[in-house]
Order: C-alpha cells, then sequence, then structure tokens
C-alpha cells in the first residue's frame, strides 16, 4: 500500500521540480526573441533589467528574461549553451536551496544564471569556491559573460592590499573562498576607520562545493589571532609604585562596585614614579589602565581567596566551589597584574583577536544557495540550520555508469592484494583507473604495492589545487591509473581521452568506506559524467576503522571465525545493509556534534552581533549619534551604579549616599562641582536615576563646549573603539575559557548548554558594564596638550590566523601629522598667569580645547 501511495503522490522534490520546470518553459520558449539581438543590444538588456528593478519589478519577474539573456551570452563567449535541466539548477539556486548535479553536469555554467539575475539589484553577489584555483579559473572563464553583458567582475584572494579587496567587493560579482570571505568579515570589524571596510553588505552567496564548505568545514572556526600590545616591563613598573601607595591618602576602595580609584594625591605620586607629565592626558590611557589594574590586583585582589600561587602560577579559585580553575586566567590584563604582584614572570599571551564559524558567517548573508554532487544525505541539517532545501536535478543525459556490490575481505592485507590484482588486470586493457583512499598513508600503501607490480600511476593527496587539477582532468586517459584521497580535486571534470569508451570508460575504486556516505558518493561520482560510460566498486575489510568501531562486535566475530583466506571475498546477507546503518550512525553522530557546536557558538554569535553593530555604529557615526551613545551609556552606568550602592533592602535613610557620591565624581563627572549632591537628598530610587542622569547630560554638554565639537567626536571614537576591542578581545578569551569546562556541570546533573548559555550572559552584562564605565570614564576624564592629534591605534597587533586562513593583514590607518607639543605645566602646578588657582582649574582648561 505504501509503495502504491509513493507512485501515485508526488514527492517534495517531485514537486520542485514541476515548478522549475513550468519557469524553464518559459525560458525556452524567449529564445526566440533573444536569439536575434546583436551583441550591443543584448548588452543593453542589463541596463533596461536594473531599471525595471528600480521601477518596482522583482528578481522573480525579471528571472525568464534574464536567464535567457545570459543563455545568449554563453552561447556567443564561451560556445556553451545551457542545457534545459542547468536552467532548473538555476533557478533552484535563485530560491536560495541546494542544486544537487551529479559530476560533470556543468555546475559552473549553471552558478552564472542566478549570480547574473542577483548581481542585477546592484547588493553584489559572492560566488564562493572551495580554493584559489577555483576561484581564478571561474572569474576568468565564468567572468566572461558577465563583462560581456556590462556587469564588473572582482577575484578575492588572501594576497590582496586594502585597496584591492575594496575594489573587488566593490564589483557587481566577486569570485573568492569561503576562508577569505570569512577573514574579511571579521578584519572589518577591526578596522579603525570607516574608509577600510572592505565588505559591503552581505546579500547574496552562492556556494560551490556547498556540503564541503558548510558541512565538513563547519566545525573549525575561522580565528584571527595575536598578541596584545602590552609591554610586561609596564606591568612591573605599575607594580611597583601602586604598592608604595596607601589607602584613603592615594587612593580609595569603593567595595559594592569593588573598584579603585585613585585621588589627586596619588595620581601625583604615580605621575613622579613612571615620569609621566599628566596621567589623565587623552595619550596615557594605557598607562591609566596598567595602574587601575595593578590597584585591583592588590587592593582587591586577595591571595588564597581569589586565587592561589603554586608550580603552575596564578590560579583561579572559584567562588562558589572553592576548587581551583586549572588553565583559566583573568582578562583585561588582571592577571598579568596579580603576576607581578607575587613577584612571577608576567606572561605575554597570544590572544583571539576575532572568531566566527562558517556556519554563522554564512547565516549572516541575506540569500544564500549551493551547487555540489552530493547533498541529500545531509538535507535534514541544511534545512535545519541554513533553512535550505535539497532539490535534484536529472541529468541531462541518462546515467550509464554501473556500481557494482562491495567486496568484503576479512583483513586489509587481503584486501589490498585484491584492489592490486584488479588494478593490473583492468590496467593491462588501457581502461583508466581512479583509486579511492581515505588517509594518505592508506594512499602510500598501495602506491607501493603497484610500484613492486610495475604499474606507472600518479598519487594525489598534496595540498597543491594546480597540480591537483592538473592531474585530475588528466585521470580519464587511457592506461592512467590515478590515486586519490578522500577525492581531491574537486571542482574539475575527469574527461575520457581517446578510446576509452570502448573499454568501459572510467572505473572507480574505493578502498575503503568513508565515514559519511556523502564523501563515497563523490568519489563514486567522478564516472558516468555526461552519459558517459563507468563504473564503480569499493573494497572492504573488517579491519577498516568505519567496520571495526561501528559493525556490532558479535557480527565481527562470526565473520573472523569463518575458515576462508585473507584474499577471499566474504558474501552473506545482512554485509552491505550493516555497512550502511554503520555510516548512517556515524552521520547522525557528526550531525549532532556540528549542532553542538553551533548551540554553544550561537550564544557567542548573538554577542558578536551586538558588539560589532554598535561598533560600526562608532565608527561611521557623526558628532549627534556617537552622542548619543555616549550618553546612552551615561544613562546605562547610571542605574547600575544607583543598584549597586543603594539596596531595595535598606530603608533610604541607611543608603551610603556618601559612597554614591564619591564614585560618581570619580567617574560620571569631570569636575567635582558638577555633581550637586543636595540635589540627591530625599529622592526615591528611581528619582535619583533621573536626577543623577540629568546632571551628568549637562556635565557632558559641559565637556562638548571644552574641548570642541571635532575634537569631542574624534576622542569618543577613538575611546569607544579601543575599549570595545579591548575588552570584547578579552571576553572573547573568557567564554572560550568558560566552554572548556562546562562539560564538567554535567557531573552535577545541570545541562551544561544551559549553563553555558547563562553565564554567557552573565559575563556579557558585566562586558557592557566595564565598556560603559571605561568610555564614560575617559571621555569625561582625558586631558590633552594644546594642538595634540588623537591618534586611533589598533590593541592588539595581528600575527596569525587560524582554521584554514592566511595571516592577517595589518589595517593601513591614514596618515596623520605628527603631534605638535607645547610647553607642558603639570595640572596640580600653580598656574603661570598668577591667578593663584591650580592650572587645571584656570588657564589648563582653555589649553583642554586646543
Amino acid at each position: 500500500m505504501l509503495n502504491l501511495l509513493r507512485k501515485i503522490l508526488p514527492n517534495a522534490n517531485e514537486r520542485e521540480l514541476k515548478r522549475c520546470y513550468r519557469i524553464a518553459d518559459h525560458i525556452e520558449e524567449l529564445e526566440t526573441d533573444i536569439s536575434p539581438l546583436t551583441d550591443e543590444q543584448l548588452r543593453e538588456k542589463t541596463e533596461e533589467f536594473k531599471k525595471r528593478f528600480a521601477d518596482g519589478e522583482t528578481l522573480d519577474d525579471l528571472l525568464p528574461e534574464a536567464f535567457a539573456v545570459v543563455r545568449e551570452a554563453a552561447k556567443r563567449v564561451l560556445e556553451m549553451r545551457h542545457f534545459y535541466v542547468q536552467l532548473v539548477g538555476g533557478i533552484v539556486l535563485h530560491n536560495g536551496d541546494i542544486a544537487e548535479m551529479k559530476t560533470g553536469e556543468g555546475k559552473t555554467l549553471v552558478s552564472t544564471l542566478p549570480a547574473y539575475l542577483n548581481a542585477l539589484s546592484g547588493e553584489g553577489v559572492h560566488v564562493v569556491t572551495v580554493n584559489d584555483y577555483l576561484a581564478r579559473r571561474d572569474k576568468e572563464w565564468m567572468g566572461q559573460v558577465f563583462q560581456f553583458l556590462g556587469l564588473t567582475v572582482g577575484l578575492n584572494l588572501p594576497d590582496l592590499s586594502s585597496e584591492e579587496k575594496r575594489e573587488a567587493y566593490q564589483a557587481d560579482i566577486t569570485f573568492g573562498t569561503n576562508n577569505e570571505f570569512g577573514f574579511d568579515y571579521l578584519r572589518d570589524n577591526m578596522v579603525l576607520y570607516p574608509e577600510q571596510i572592505a565588505q559591503r553588505k552581505l546579500s547574496f552567496a552562492l556556494i560551490d562545493e556547498v556540503d564541503s564548505i558548510l558541512i565538513d568545514e563547519a566545525r573549525t572556526p575561522l580565528i584571527i589571532s595575536g598578541q596584545a600590545n602590552k609591554a610586561t616591563d609596564l606591568y612591573y613598573a605599575a607594580d611597583k609604585v601602586v604598592s608604595r601607595l596607601k589607602e584613603e591618602e592615594d587612593y580609595t576602595v569603593d567595595i559594592k562596585t569593588k573598584s579603585v580609584t585613585l585621588t589627586e594625591k596619588g595620581a601625583d605620586k604615580v605621575e613622579t614614579f613612571l615620569g609621566v607629565e599628566n596621567l589623565f592626558d587623552a595619550k596615557n590611557i594605557t598607562v591609566n589602565h596598567h595602574i587601575q589594574q595593578a590597584l585591583k590586583a592588590h587592593v582587591i585582589m586577595k591571595r588564597d581567596y581569589d586565587y592561589v600561587v603554586n608550580e603552575d602560577g596564578v590560579v583561579i579559585v572559584d567562588d562558589f566551589t572553592g576548587r581551583l580553575m586549572q588553565g583559566r586566567r583573568y582578562s583585561d590584563g588582571l592577571h598579568q597584574a596579580i603576576e607581578a604582584k607575587e613577584g612571577l614572570q608576567v606572561q605575554r599571551e597570544s590572544m583571539t583577536l576575532a572568531t566566527v564559524t562558517l556556519q554563522n558567517y554564512f547565516r549572516l548573508y541575506d540569500k544564500r544557495a549551493g551547487m555540489t554532487g552530493t547533498a541529500k544525505t545531509e538535507e535534514e541539517e541544511f534545512r535545519k540550520i541554513y533553512g535550505m532545501d535539497v532539490v535534484q536535478i536529472p541529468t541531462n543525459k541518462e546515467m550509464q555508469r554501473k556500481d557494482h556490490s562491495d567486496v568484503i575481505y576479512k583483513s586489509e592485507k587481503g584486501k589490498h592484494q585484491s584492489v592490486v590484482d584488479e588494478i593490473v588486470k583492468r590496467h593491462a586493457t588501457g581502461q583508466p583507473l581512479l583509486v579511492g583512499t581515505v588517509s594518505i598513508e592508506k594512499s602510500e600503501q598501495i602506491s607501493k604495492l603497484l610500484k613492486k607490480r610495475g604499474i606507472p600511476h600518479q598519487v594525489l593527496n598534496a595540498k597543491n589545487h594546480a597540480k591537483e587539477a592538473e592531474i585530475i582532468s588528466q585521470a580519464g586517459q587511457r592506461g592512467s591509473v590515478t590515486i586519490a584521497t578522500n577525492m581531491a580535486g574537486r571542482g574539475t571534470d575527469i574527461v575520457l581521452g581517446e578510446g576509452v569508451d570502448e573499454l568501459g570508460g572510467l572505473h572507480v575504486m574505493g578502498t575503503e568506506r568513508h565515514e559519511s556516505r556523502r564523501i563515497d558518493n563523490q568519489l563514486r561520482g567522478r564516472a558516468g559524467r555526461q552519459g558517459d560510460p563507468g563504473s564503480s566498486q569499493f573494497y572492504l575489510s573488517f579491519e577498516d576503522d568505519l567496520l571495526r568501531r561501528f559493525i556490532p562486535e558479535s557480527f565481527q566475530t562470526r565473520i573472523m571465525n569463518m575458515k576462508i583466506d585473507e584474499d577471499t571475498p566474504i558474501e552473506g546477507p545482512g554485509i552491505t545493509p550493516a555497512i550502511a546503518n554503520a555510516q548512517k550512525r556515524v552521520e547522525g553522530n557528526n550531525f549532532d556534534a556540528r549542532r553542538w557546536v553551533l548551540q554553544y557558538d550561537d550564544v557567542l554569535n548573538q554577542q558578536r552581533e551586538i558588539i560589532y553593530g554598535q561598533r560600526r555604529q562608532v565608527l561611521t557615526g557623526d558628532l549627534a549619534e556617537l552622542r548619543e551613545i555616549v550618553l546612552g551609556m551615561g544613562k546605562g552606568l547610571t542605574q547600575h551604579t544607583v543598584d549597586a550602592h543603594l539596596s531595595d533592602d535598606d530603608l533610604p535613610e541607611e543608603w551610603d549616599m556618601e559612597s554614591l557620591a564619591d564614585y560618581l565624581r570619580n567617574n560620571l563627572f569631570n569636575e567635582d562641582e558638577e555633581l550637586n549632591v543636595d540635589e540627591l537628598e530625599g529622592l526615591e530610587k528611581g528619582e535619583l536615576v533621573t536626577e543623577i542622569y540629568e546632571q551628568f547630560e549637562e556635565a557632558f554638554k559641559a565637556r562638548e563646549e571644552l574641548l570642541g565639537p571635532e575634537r569631542m567626536e574624534d576622542f569618543s571614537k577613538v575611546v569607544m573603539l579601543r575599549t570595545v576591542d579591548r575588552k570584547w578581545m578579552d571576553h572573547i578569551d573568557a567564554m572560550d575559557q568558560l566552554r572548556e569546562g562546562i562539560h564538567l556541570r554535567a557531573y552535577g546533573q545541570n545541562d551544561p548548554l544551559r549553563e553555558y548559555q547563562f553565564e554567557g550572559h552573565e559575563m556579557f552584562q558585566e562586558l557592557v558594564h566595564e565598556i560603559q564605565e571605561e568610555v564614560v570614564h575617559y571621555v569625561m576624564k582625558a586631558e590633552f596638550e594644546e594642538d595634540e592629534e588623537i591618534e586611533r591605534e589598533e590593541v592588539a597587533t595581528q600575527q596569525t590566523t587560524s582554521g584554514g586562513g592566511s595571516p592577517s593583514s595589518e589595517a593601513e590607518a591614514p596618515k596623520k601629522e605628527p603631534i605638535r607639543k607645547s610647553d607642558k605645566v603639570g595640572r596640580n602646578e600653580p598656574c603661570p598667569c598668577g591667578s593663584g588657582k591650580k592650572y587645571k582649574h584656570c588657564c589648563g582648561k582653555a589649553v583642554k580645547t586646543g
């Protein structure tokens, strides 16, 4: 009954194909109208489409005619005409789904259809390939069609300068690798000037070999790492001066907010010791930060309570459990400050500056689509994670390949002997052979055996993409024997040589089953392209990793007890289904692992989008926007400060208003007299927040007038970018450490993911507070020399990238004029004008205006 229903009711794939066929039929009908057009008339169609799109037509409306135009252009430029099924594949891609097309069905040509159509919107199309060789090849090959039709084409490679990168991204269609697109996204969120941003809006990603990029590489994050610009000698110097300071006289402590603030006298001592003219100068933000961390290390952090010192150095003590947290480090330079305090060697750490998984990077695009020969087995994952369906496109010509049943042996030695015997036998006829292995080691074993038998062959297991493509392209020639690891060379067709058809075409031999059926299908799919003859067969042994790990032990024991020779194949019911079930089990495990990675990364990804969004707003914002950001931070900080100092459990008369006022003067207000404490008396908590914020807003306006609009804008950007970058860098590290140890929570019957989500949220709230506190403090407190230029500088030196990428390029900052020095007067010295006031309260105010 079930089989009968399947015959009567079309499945989802068939329904989607029928819908696409109706559109493809329309494209076919338009060919008679498009073919007579001259080259110039054909090119003019692009501008016509753009105008129609601007006037309100959708890309769906334009699709039939646009596809017909591309088909005609390819016919004239490449002498290649899209087959009917290629039109269908192009429609599937435009819909934001995955077109599964057999090897040799012309996926590269198919990509020209949706790439051209979506480029008409003017938002840019990214064509994503698995390596630089394919990106360059496709840009030069298919780019001819786009350029013929009046579109611009860019190539995004790792060794380009920032200027060349921006030019590549400005093109209508940009070719590049998945890693390079992802790294550029990260680098764009680390630049110091808007003109350094390379990428435009992430609109449409058209991904070749989509299963390789979104499945196989999904678990490896893209990481830009580097060294924080923190010289270790500054930690020692800060520690030395702080150890001489005295509480109340040189600094005050706010236990409620765990903050320490220098008094004026303390600031003088620090300046004298370090040889710094003014600790609060804008250019001394880094020095000031080190002093603050050294103070916190000495005053707030207690040995044998917050941390212990043992043979591993400074080890954090868990607040809740009292256990030592091996491998964990305090962030933002605090751990180094404690190391200096305890007389240990200060560790200069390599830090993660920015990171993103390919899963989350590609989910940033408004639309993504993909092509591959093998995706159906992973359809559930594509649908759940990326919202993409897999549509299997029929072949242009009927498939001629013969897929033989697996041959299974007791031992690996017997299997290899049979593989070599089969190669020798078929090679004698001249039939080309492609031998697939699962590792470099196994490919070399087969190679040695073939050398002993005198069989000439090519071994393909290197990462030289250009050589890879050349070897694969020759693998279909008469008499060729090619050994390839995990079917390297995807993206290049194996074309059969002369006379090979009569020999049975290319024969593919798999020497082991892969954990994923999809990888096996990729190997098998190299034979039988475009209706060519071909054949395939897999050779297995019960010593293979897959069978040893996932075939039931009782089944293996029964096989091993069979009295047959090593090189005699084993036959029997249940063997092939058992192997298929083993592969399905492994695929399920791998899917769960990738989903687990994504669920954890989603926590950081939500935070990343907030931070990068605010950073971009700061980078591109004008004075009015920056003003709103700083005021918003002041508002958040006001609420947090009142909540920290005034408990709801206490009566208003028990509130520590003096402690609250001290904190406000030290962090939210530039001058002591800007805070009117009398206005705060007798107010309820909500009214207090409102009154403090209104006073802060007035103080901020005074600060604006003092510095002038241009300087206020420049300085606000410098402070916010530097603070966000440093704090975010430390937060990534802290989240990574949290994630490393979170699985231990399972022993306490807690869900590690929920714990990670909860604690990650708490840490992010703390990050937001720290950013607010530091930005407001420096914007309100920092002082300037006359005519001092405000420099933007990276908080860390980018050194390396990992996760399969290339070295990160340094940001190119616009050149600035050197700072012009003026005669200096200490801020607490008598003003030279003779007024009797301190310099900072007299003419020093005028100097700040620049």
